[in-house]
């Protein structure tokens, strides 16, 4: 009788999924509490500067803490099935299994399902998590470091939809955007108008009630002036998001970062935006890669036998992955290609590997040589 029709076969799935979650978390903490060691000692360079303490240092060090565990979660997968895996490898419990009518795919099928999972924490720290945190922490870095008759921090951002483009020089304490320049330009390429601006209220109909206006029009040539106390405009750009993309643009959420992207107008120029929306849209996919090259290392032709050994494969592979992603984006941008495509290329490549090294298990009449199903460790 099958094991996939007994009532254990489900407990043995969730004991392969627990082992592995644990490990992974176990990971993920373990090198996002590195990184923010080294982010600290980093920020101990700036202490003494105005009135940044150590303190602040750490605050900062905590509140950018969910950025650097999202950066970490893709070969953090990989080490934890590593290790989880390897774990049941090395206890025989993998034999168990496998003596009990568990296939080997079946068992790499319950770790893909903790992806979902991992999936859902990727979205919801970049979405909820990590731009309020990274906002905070930034302007309280900034308020800490900036002379008392400077307190305000550098937000400036740039956002276009179509012909125009938006400027704003910074924020006020309540959000308010200040030194904002509009740009709009004709059909033809030709600037039609710039609107300078000392600051603006916005209203709760979406408007904005720009303060201070100058509004410099361009006619046969030449510029013409008009000074107005106060002027209404509508943005293209709500002030929450203009906020945030004044933050890093790896701590952008992906729903300002979708906004921006495909706002409609002109496209044919790639934006930090454009590469940075693909590549946390890859995340996903990168977690499913790794799980997927995992696999190899305990079930196909060049598993090992040794823990060490495979955690040693595995933070190679995890830099080598990570360089030809870095390699591949900028190759991209001097080549003029997709930001989707050379951002979830190499992962696609990487579940291609996987695959092919896992042919035993997935199509084991096309092996050439098949591989005893032997596990132990």
């Amino acid at each position: 009788m099958a094991l996939s029709r007994l009532p254990g076969h489900s407990l043995l799935t969730r004991y392969v999924q627990l082992g592995t979650l644990r490990a992974f978390t176990l990971v993920a903490v373990t090198l996002d509490c590195l990184f923010s060691l080294l982010e600290f000692v980093d920020q101990l360079a700036s202490v003494g500067e105005g009135h940044y303490h150590v303190r602040d240092a750490f605050i900062y060090v905590v509140l950018t803490a969910p950025g650097r565990l999202l950066k970490v979660i893709p070969i953090s997968m990989l080490l934890g099935a590593l290790l989880a895996l390897g774990a049941l490898a090395r206890n025989a419990e993998l034999t168990a299994m496998l003596s009990l009518g568990v296939a080997e795919r079946r068992v790499i099928g319950a770790v893909l399902l903790l992806t979902l999972p991992v999936a859902a924490l990727l979205f919801a720290l970049s979405e909820y998590v990590i731009p309020p945190a990274q906002q905070l922490a930034h302007a309280r870095r900034e308020a800490a470091l900036s002379a008392p008759e400077n307190p305000q921090a550098d937000d400036r951002v740039w956002v276009h939809a179509g012909r125009e483009y938006l400027h704003v020089e910074r924020f006020a304490a309540l959000g308010e955007p200040v030194g904002i320049d509009i740009y709009a330009f004709a059909a033809d390429g030709s600037l039609d108008r710039l609107v300078h601006a000392e600051r603006a209220r916005p209203q709760p109909d979406g408007t904005w009630t720009l303060l201070g206006v100058r509004v410099r029009r361009v006619a046969d040539g030449r510029f013409t002036t008009d000074s107005l106390a106060s002027s209404d405009w509508r943005p293209f750009v709500s002030p929450r998001q203009l906020r945030l993309l004044a933050l890093p643009v790896d701590s952008i959420p992906p729903s300002v970062l979708y906004a921006q992207v495909f706002s409609g107008g002109d496209r044919q120029d790639v934006t930090r935006y454009d590469r940075e929306f693909w590549a946390k849209a890859d995340l996903p996919l990168s977690v499913v890669a790794m799980v997927m090259m995992a696999a190899p290392f305990v079930f196909g032709r060049v598993r090992t036998q040794s823990t060490g050994v495979r955690l040693a494969y595995g933070v190679g592979f995890g830099i080598v992955f990570s360089l030809v992603q870095q390699i591949i984006d900028h190759l991209g941008l001097l080549l003029r290609v997709s930001p989707a495509v050379t951002a979830t290329g190499p992962s696609f490549g990487v579940i291609a590997l996987a695959l092919y090294l896992l042919r035993d298990v997935y199509w084991p009449g096309l092996a050439h040589s098949p591989v005893p199903h032997s596990t132990a460790g």
